[in-house]
């Protein structure tokens, strides 16, 4: 099989490419941007191009010459708070990209499975009794990261209507791992502990709302339920990806701090508040796992672990 993967180059990216190489034969195409990106132990089935998907004609040409089987669309602007500052930069990013892909395929009348990765940030906030957020769960964005993914999810839908191309859209919640920017909560308090025990900061981390609960799964876990909607998903269909169980924010932040070295406080910083958020935050993955068999296998005191390893490592450089 060939598979493209966009966006190959991201946290997401470089966790699925490791993955599918050491659990399929598949052949892997991969796009990076804004830059060129080296694979830093190079491999004979993986291959890195760079590629502004927002450009039809390069997306066309790409799609000519590779012809994937698969296409895991990855590639996207993912930061909410940066969404709100450069709203249409977002929109037109995430939702030109896939447009861009869905044509190239109807064009060339390829039989290509297409992975769309929509977000959990679709369902907005949910009332209480809503709790846990199902695949028939009302889509309330609130952002425009969600309304770009809202986009992206019905898109997907629509070709699969209107062209019967096989399209499987995802809804992942919360994830994160080693490599994850810090833009996101857990690396940002995970990368503030590893410089303060590096005596690169003041003993003190810098903590946004703290009072929130969010369903949290570990990338790895992540990546391989994607592998399994390429392979066992049924086309039109949408499945959440989540753990099942909301995790106070607060409770990340503790396990954190009791994992290191050196003593620290938390601080309040209000610019870390977002303009909206909601207090409780989880989804099902009922659906996911009786079609495929999936289930999340790596505990979150053990993604906190290795994420704050990483950042050691970062400071330790």
């Amino acid at each position: 099989m060939r598979a493209l993967i966009t966006g190959a180059g991201g946290f997401v990216g470089n966790h699925l490419r490791t993955h599918l190489l050491s659990q399929t034969d598949w052949e892997l195409l991969g796009t990076v941007y804004p830059g060129p990106v080296e694979n830093p132990q190079p491999e004979p089935r993986l291959r890195l191009v760079y590629a502004d998907l927002r450009r039809s004609d390069s997306v066309l040409d790409l799609f000519a010459s590779f012809q994937p089987d698969a296409v895991l669309h990855l590639a996207a602007q993912s930061s909410v708070s940066s969404s709100f500052a450069n709203p249409w930069e977002t929109l037109e990013n995430n939702i030109r990209a896939q447009l861009n892909i869905l044509e190239a395929i109807r064009k060339l009348e390829l039989q290509t499975r297409v992975l769309v990765i929509g977000s959990n940030e679709e369902y907005g906030p949910p009332q209480p009794e809503e709790l846990p957020l199902t695949e028939t769960s009302p889509l309330r964005p609130q952002s425009p990261y969600a309304l770009s993914k809202v986009a992206q999810d019905l898109m997907g839908l629509q070709y699969h209507l209107a062209y019967r191309m096989d399209i499987v859209r995802m809804r992942p919640f919360n994830h994160t791992g080693p490599g994850q920017s810090p833009r996101f909560v857990v690396p940002a308090f995970a990368s503030q502990v590893a410089r303060i025990e590096a005596g690169l900061q003041e003993p003190v981390v810098r903590v946004g709302n703290l009072d929130v609960e969010r369903d949290f799964s570990d990338v790895r876990d992540i990546v391989r339920g994607y592998r399994l909607a390429v392979e066992k998903g049924t086309p039109g269909e949408v499945y959440n990806l989540a753990s099942g169980h909301p995790y106070p924010v607060r409770q990340l932040l503790e396990t954190l701090l009791s994992l290191s070295t050196v003593q620290i406080q938390a601080e309040v910083d209000p610019a870390r508040y977002r303009p909206a958020d909601t207090p409780v935050f989880y989804g099902s993955a009922a659906k996911f796992q009786r079609h495929t068999g999936w289930q999340p296998k790596i505990p979150l005191e053990q993604t906190l672990r290795d994420v704050l390893e990483y950042w050691r490592g970062q400071f330790a450089k």
